[in-house]
């Protein structure tokens, strides 16, 4: 079964607001073994809307609108669907008492006229009750293909998702089995894993795909499969461990890449290894402000291996906070390794703890020298036993710049504890 995601709002056409529903909504889908082909956004206009329903209807055997279905007069999908599909509307005596019964509940004078509105709606349309909102949804079926108008509120969306159209559309259709892998890499580019792994996935059958999904010094690996025969009482499972085998096998083509598994971020692997060592973690930041320490934090429960970071920006601090030589800073500079190994020898002492962090560089874009040019990292993990350092050149933007030694430097800490 293939479905088309249609969003309507101006607002979401001038960047206002993130169309948030259409990710959510995709990730049900799948779950359910509805293969999303398309996702559009059209504005409030009746044209607009004749027009992506048109179109969405030739992509798909399920649309999926959302928005346009509130009181206002901006508010034009409810009516635009009426014509779309030769209908008209109707009062229905439930929706509006119970419409009606929200306004009482909350404590707010109930706005007859308005609410009279919401409980007109077409004839030729399935009422899906909105039992945390106002807006109710609606269910159309013609020539086999079935159009579905939601609210745009994503938790009323979410509750209709939830509660009545995944379930009839599972109802309805015969859905082929769809499941997932991701297995998460840091530190490597893309170009360079499918180099790698180009045997592996040269080898893959057709209802397997992977995918590369990069972002800034990471890329997940998704293995995405489609039940390919006839579906049965244990194709779903078959699949998954279908699914299993290849994903092991990736493990053994890039450990060294590999962090992680689906949705795990780096700070909540480093969390996890910690936590199982039973080691206390610090850091001391100086071109990143504490941005190592931010995403650390992040993780619920952290504060069971993380005590705090010390940002030392300056000179200064990093002699008097961190015990970095003068002579290590007049020498060397700041930007090196030498002023880097201090940095994470102090922070130990300074924080008490078992392992430490330290990050020094030029984020940009001014600053930079021949030998140490814009995008020059240092960073340092150290316990008892030893001090690692080691040197990256990233670019010229400066938020870029941090958030990737963010994501090197935890790589960095990740691999210390598993070779301790």
């Amino acid at each position: 079964m293939t479905a088309h995601l249609l969003t309507i709002g101006d607002e979401i056409l001038i960047g206002q607001i993130v169309d948030t529903n259409s990710a959510w909504m995709s990730r049900q889908l799948n779950l359910g073994g509805i293969s999303v082909t398309g996702k559009s956004s059209v504005g409030d206009t009746r044209q607009a809307i004749v027009d992506g329903v048109g179109h969405a209807a030739n992509s798909a055997q399920v649309v999926i609108i959302t928005g346009g279905l509130g009181p206002t007069k901006d508010d034009i999908t409810k009516s635009t669907l009426v014509e779309i599909f030769d209908c008209q509307l109707v009062f229905h005596q439930e929706v509006y008492d119970r419409i009606a019964a929200y306004f009482q509940k909350i404590g707010r004078a109930i706005p007859v006229d308005s609410v009279r509105n919401q409980a007109m709606l077409p004839d030729k349309a399935i009422v899906l009750p909105n039992k945390v909102g106002t807006a109710s949804g609606m269910w159309f079926e013609r020539d086999g293909q079935v159009f579905i108008s939601l609210p745009g509120v994503p938790f009323e969306m979410e509750y209709l998702m939830t509660n009545e159209v995944l379930p009839r559309l599972k109802a309805k259709f015969v859905s082929r089995p769809i499941a997932h892998r991701t297995l998460q890499t840091a530190c490597e580019g893309e170009s360079n894993i499918a180099k790698r792994i180009e045997t592996f996935e040269e080898s893959l059958p057709a209802h397997l795909k992977l995918a590369y999904l990069p972002a800034l010094g990471q890329v997940r690996l998704r293995l995405t499969g489609v039940w390919p025969g006839e579906v049965t009482s244990d194709a779903a499972a078959l699949l998954d461990a279908e699914l299993d085998v290849k994903k092991t096998e990736l493990l053994q083509i890039i450990p060294d890449l590999i962090y992680g598994e689906e949705d795990e971020s780096l700070q909540e692997v480093v969390g996890k290894i910690l936590r199982q060592q039973g080691k206390q973690f610090g850091t001391a930041e100086s071109c990143t402000g504490g941005y190592v320490a931010h995403l650390i934090t992040l993780v619920p429960g952290s504060s069971d291996y993380f005590p705090g970071s010390v940002v030392s920006y300056s000179y200064e601090m990093k002699s008097k906070l961190l015990g970095v030589k003068a002579s290590t800073l007049a020498t060397f500079g700041a930007v090196s390794a030498e002023a880097v190994r201090e940095m994470a020898e102090g922070a130990r002492e300074t924080l008490g703890v078992d392992v430490s962090l330290a990050i020094s560089g030029i984020a940009g874009p001014g600053g930079g020298t021949p030998d140490k040019p814009v995008g020059t990292v240092w960073m340092a993990v150290s316990d008892a036993q030893r001090t690692l350092v080691a040197r990256h050149v990233f670019g010229r933007d400066r938020a870029k710049n941090i958030q990737l030694t963010g994501v090197y430097a935890l790589n960095m800490v990740r691999k210390f504890l598993l070779e301790a």
